[in-house]
């Protein structure tokens, strides 16, 4: 029998927030049921288990972090859309630690449930969006997108894990970081820039 008042949703958000606090890879089923004060088994009329948990909080973290990115980049175009885009991502990864890293690492989702989430399919569209305004045709698109997340990913994995020791502020890094890829997405490499149809990531 489902415990009143326990639904999907509360158990997917408890479990987000206890993913925050003390880690992604450190999340039980255990662990999410004494935060709500239930017992184990009650958890279980409601996610199939540890698995489909973990997929339903990095849906619910993709979801999250594609509505600010889209708050912070509407209206905007080229450099300023570039920074609003990277600050709204960093933001999320400091602010949700847990969440960041649910959508950064493979997890098995329920096809079904992937199938209806817009997250993941609108942050695609978003990012494609923001950097067609560089003009870049596939495949260099699919490249560029490729070289933007690995750089947001790689700051902002390297910053949280305390990788940054160096007196200059990582915030000057950061600034600068994105000043290069405004330059480098601007006068993208043409040698291997062909212009056909290209494919997703």
């Amino acid at each position: 029998m489902a415990r009143a008042g326990l639904t999907t949703e509360r158990v997917t958000l408890a479990g987000a927030e206890l993913a925050d606090e003390v880690g992604f890879d450190r999340l039980t089923m255990s662990a999410v049921a004494r935060r709500l004060g239930v017992k184990d088994a009650s958890l279980y009329a409601h996610v199939r288990g540890l698995e489909e948990l973990r997929g339903r909080i990095a849906l619910l973290a993709a979801d999250e972090k594609t509505v600010r990115i889209a708050e912070a980049t509407a209206g905007l175009a080229g450099r300023d859309a570039l920074v609003a885009y990277a600050t709204a991502y960093r933001e999320y990864a400091r602010e949700h630690p847990g969440r960041y890293t649910a959508t950064q690492i493979p997890t098995e989702i329920d096809p079904e449930l992937l199938a209806t989430a817009r997250g993941p399919r609108r942050a695609i569209e978003l990012t494609y969006g923001m950097l067609r305004a560089y003009a870049l045709g596939e495949p260099d698109l699919t490249d560029a997108v490729r070289l933007l997340r690995s750089t947001l990913h790689g700051f902002v994995s390297l910053e949280a894990a305390g990788g940054f020791a160096h007196s200059r502020p990582a915030e000057e890094s950061w600034s600068r970081c994105l000043d290069a890829l405004h330059t480098l997405l601007e006068h993208w490499p043409a040698e291997h820039g062909s212009r056909g149809e290209g494919t997703t990531t």
